[in-house]
Order: structure tokens, then C-alpha cells, then sequence
């Protein structure tokens, strides 16, 4: 099941018609899971966002690859006509809290969606996209019936972003990488069922 095709507040994409009569689809912005054939671009986008922050990224390339195979259905990137400009990766957890476990694993029958990274192209930030990628994605989980809550680990700076998303504070994180020191935040997502109701789920 595609990001598409669960969450009906997704726009379907333009219909425009080429010199030559004939219609094809081109979509001017469209949302969708990520599949392993987009690992590269994703890899080249938080490679960019997160290298030149904090010297390290959440995701190499190869588990870029590995989360995009095993859990698609917990990706979302934005498409630009065409062209990766944001994502969000996650995979399931079933603890409370992460461990450095969590950096590797999905855990099939887990009921907390750890959100590994949302990175936004260098070109189209402070736009606010990471904000309404975001949002769309708390959205569409809340579509699945078997995720309970969202978790992520981040640094000071970006508490105030998530907050703004509708996370709230668990504590400090039991992992480090390197000299880097982290937030645990989580956003409920099991007790919306009026919104689950009326969003077409």
C-alpha cells in the first residue's frame, strides 16, 4: 500500500497536454512512498542537510537502501515535477524507547514508527516543505491501524520545529554518535479516530 494511495489529501497529479495533442501525466507536486530506485537521490539530499550540520548522517546509503526494501510504506518524498525535493524515512519499533538497535532494525510488529530523517533539498528550504511533508505524514499514519505513536531522536536546535509539528518531550536519548547528544520526542497517533473518521481512511 502506496502513501498515495492511503492518504486521500494527497492531490492526484495535473493532467496537461503535449504540443502534439496527446495527454500524459506530469505532476507539478506529488507525494509518494519511496522505493530503493530513489535511495541515491534520498542519500544525496541528507548527505547535504546533515554533513554540513553535524558532520554526520542519520542513514548511509546502504540503509537507505535496506529501510526502503523492507519498509516502504513508511517513507514519503515530495516530488517537484518529477524531482525528489523532501522526504521522511521511518520503520517500525516495538519499545518505548529507542536503543541503538533501532538505528538498524524494523521491527515488523512494532506499534511506534521511528522516524529516522526528514531532509529537505538545499534549493527548497525555509520554504516551510519540511513542515507540510510533516504533517502529511503524521496524516497518513494515522491511516495505518496498527502504528500507536511516532518517536524520533534530534538535536536542541530542532526541538522547537518538532514541537511545532505536535511532538512532545520524552527526554534525552540513551544513544550518541560521536560527540552528538540527542532529544527523544513522540507524537501520538492511536485516539484520533474522529479525524480517522471524516479523512477517508
Amino acid at each position: 500500500m502506496s502513501a498515495l494511495s492511503a492518504a486521500p489529501f494527497m492531490k492526484p497529479p495535473h493532467q496537461v497536454r503535449s504540443p502534439r495533442g496527446r495527454r500524459h501525466t506530469l505532476p507539478a507536486s506529488e507525494f509518494r512512498s519511496l522505493s530503493p530506485e530513489d535511495a541515491i537521490s534520498v542519500f544525496e539530499i541528507e548527505r547535504e542537510a546533515f554533513i554540513s550540520v553535524s558532520g554526520e548522517c542519520p542513514l548511509h546509503l546502504d540503509k537507505v537502501r535496506h529501510f526502503l526494501t523492507l519498509c516502504p510504506e513508511l517513507s514519503l518524498g515530495w516530488f517537484e515535477e518529477g524531482r525528489l525535493v523532501a522526504f521522511i524515512i521511518g520503520s517500525l519499533w516495538d519499545q518505548e524507547r529507542l536503543t541503538m538497535d533501532a538505528l538498524t532494525l524494523h521491527k515488523p510488529h512494532g506499534t511506534t514508527v521511528h522516524i529516522h530523517v526528514l531532509a529537505v533539498h538545499r534549493t527548497f528550504r525555509q520554504q516551510g516543505k519540511g513542515s507540510i511533508l510533516m504533517w502529511r505524514y503524521l496524516q497518513y499514519l494515522r491511516c495505518l491501524p496498527y502504528v500507536r505513536r511516532a518517536i524520533l531522536m534530534c538535536e536542541d536546535f530542532l526541538v522547537p520545529f518538532y514541537q511545532k509539528s505536535g511532538f512532545k518531550m520524552l527526554g534525552p536519548s540513551e544513544i550518541t554518535v560521536g560527540p552528538l547528544c540527542f532529544n527523544e520526542m513522540f507524537y501520538l497517533v492511536r485516539g484520533h479516530a474522529f479525524m480517522r473518521r471524516n479523512s477517508g481512511c
